[in-house]
């Protein structure tokens, strides 16, 4: 079977004292808890060798921005889309936000990466299609992110855009709050 992959545009929002179904036939899980596991340990660490390769500072795993990830990467794969949108429209800055809220700080910025793999991907295949985009590359890059929430799904026989194949879809959040 041809390997096929594709990556959504990265976005980022940001903001200055703003903001305080039924599942398809496939099965939906993290494929091997350790497999997906193991996949978003070593994006973390591949993002952060990238960081400190360009003078940047490391990011700090947050347990809100997983699950932020995590919610967006089980949305997409049961119901068949690929978006930085929920679903219901809602954009991604506000999904994040109910996760990763402003709660008292002054500063607030997020950011976002998506892709998706058919069967498999490697954390150094993911950063390298990352980084061949000028846009994800730059949210990779970007100076003022010190934290980030990281969730690799796979689905045996994904619904709707991903035409009944197996895929792994991975979310990376990325954000900073002062």
């Amino acid at each position: 079977m041809a390997r096929r992959a594709l990556l959504c545009l990265a976005l980022t929002a940001s903001a200055v004292g703003l903001w305080a179904g039924s599942a398809p036939a496939g099965a939906i899980g993290r494929g091997s808890t350790s497999a997906t596991a193991a996949l978003e340990r070593d994006v973390l660490s591949n993002v952060n060798l990238l960081r400190h390769q360009h003078g940047l500072g490391a990011l700090r795993l947050s347990a809100k921005l997983a699950a932020a990830a995590r919610l967006h990467s089980t949305e997409m794969a049961q119901r068949g889309y690929f978006s930085h949108d929920s679903a219901n429209g809602t954009s991604f800055d506000k999904r994040i936000a109910r996760f990763y809220s402003l709660s008292g700080k002054h500063y607030w910025s997020v950011g976002e990466n998506l892709l998706w793999s058919s069967p498999d991907v490697s954390a150094s295949s993911a950063l390298d299609m990352w980084l061949n985009s000028p846009e994800h590359k730059k949210i990779l890059l970007t100076a003022r992110w010190r934290e980030i929430g990281l969730s690799a799904v796979h689905m045996s026989s994904a619904p709707g855009t991903y035409g009944g194949r197996e895929v792994t879809i991975v979310t990376a959040d990325f954000g900073v709050r002062r």
